[in-house]
């Protein structure tokens, strides 16, 4: 495993993460509560120091449960979590959800939850609407200050909100999904972040399994999948995502590697952090590796042209997912 450091001024973590919304029931199914330790204790013991979660994963189940799991082995961890992503039945973001006063009381819970008395990074998991991020960044500036975060991240947001944020206090790390299917970040923020020294975190850096090759059909999602629902995954745009997948993996198979380890390989060669999430500890071993792969340059620009921005068919998500993320 190698580590850098997170953010201009963050902590060293490893450049290869572990998103435990995976570990939650709910989203993509259930998960037996053995399993979901397992596996999480295989990222850990793998090298994998940063681990990522949010309190809406399962309602507070995965932080709970890397709470009981992690607990004594706090200080080897970088924890990462989020607030600010309610929604209602109809999948629309919760007003109010960055004001100060709540902030403030979403953190105690996590912290609860979490088993500690600090997390080392702290997001804002969609931007709400109602309060000017001036006034979300500040309260976050406070609780850094406090010592109850080591910094503060934002999610899914456009370069302009970050330009904000950071006007205030700096922002230590953003959060956005990329991957070969998603290369919008390419476009301005992985510049902004580059600029203003601030860590990008990759979420879904496997196409939610496509890449991963976990996913050749619809019949490889269970009847609760959430993924049934997102475009990418339904009728002719599934058949067309899983060819691309499989003509990344000739490349792969061709240097000795997964198709998950050469796209991994890939976005950290780009210097963002990856937060791939599994079920399996296999999985989660077999992701860890790829932090220690190296490749030509050839390699990743055939990767490239594989799957050149917009190749991916469909839509990241559904119409409801999509209105929470500010373009």
């Amino acid at each position: 495993m190698r580590y850098r450091t997170l953010g201009e001024s963050g902590p060293q973590a490893s450049v290869l993460g572990f998103g435990a919304m995976t570990l939650a029931p709910g989203i993509y199914g259930d998960v037996r509560d053995g399993d979901a330790a397992a596996t999480l204790l295989a990222a850990v013991d793998a090298g994998v120091t940063f681990v990522d979660t949010a309190d809406i994963y399962g309602a507070g189940v995965s932080e709970s449960l890397i709470g009981r799991v992690l607990g004594g082995r706090r200080d080897e961890i970088v924890l990462a979590t989020k607030f600010g992503g309610d929604q209602d039945e109809n999948g629309i973001l919760i007003p109010g959800l960055g004001r100060p006063e709540y902030v403030r009381r979403a953190l105690e819970a996590s912290l609860t939850r979490l088993r500690t008395d600090h997390v080392d990074l702290y997001y804002l998991h969609r931007l709400d609407p109602t309060t000017p991020i001036e006034d979300t960044a500040g309260v976050l500036a406070e609780l850094v200050r406090e010592g109850k975060i080591g910094g503060y991240g934002l999610s899914e947001v456009s370069a302009s909100t970050v330009r904000k944020a950071h006007a205030v206090h700096p922002v230590r790390a953003l959060q956005t999904e990329y991957s070969p299917f998603q290369r919008g970040p390419e476009e301005e923020l992985l510049p902004v972040c580059e600029e203003l020294g601030i860590a990008f975190v990759a979420y879904s850096p496997l196409g939610r399994g496509i890449l991963g090759g976990q996913v050749r059909g619809a019949a490889d999602l269970g009847e609760a999948d959430w993924r049934l629902g997102n475009p990418r995954f339904q009728g002719e745009n599934l058949a067309r995502n899983v060819s691309i997948a499989d003509a990344i993996a000739e490349l792969a198979a061709g240097h000795g590697v997964t198709t998950a380890q050469l796209v991994l390989a890939w976005l950290i060669d780009r210097g963002t952090f990856p937060i791939p999430g599994t079920r399996k500890a296999a999985n989660a071993r077999d992701n860890a590796a790829a932090a220690d792969l190296k490749f030509d340059a050839p390699v990743f620009e055939r990767l490239e042209e594989l799957v050149p921005p917009g190749a991916a068919a469909g839509a990241q998500g559904d119409a409801a997912y999509l209105n929470n993320i500010e373009t």
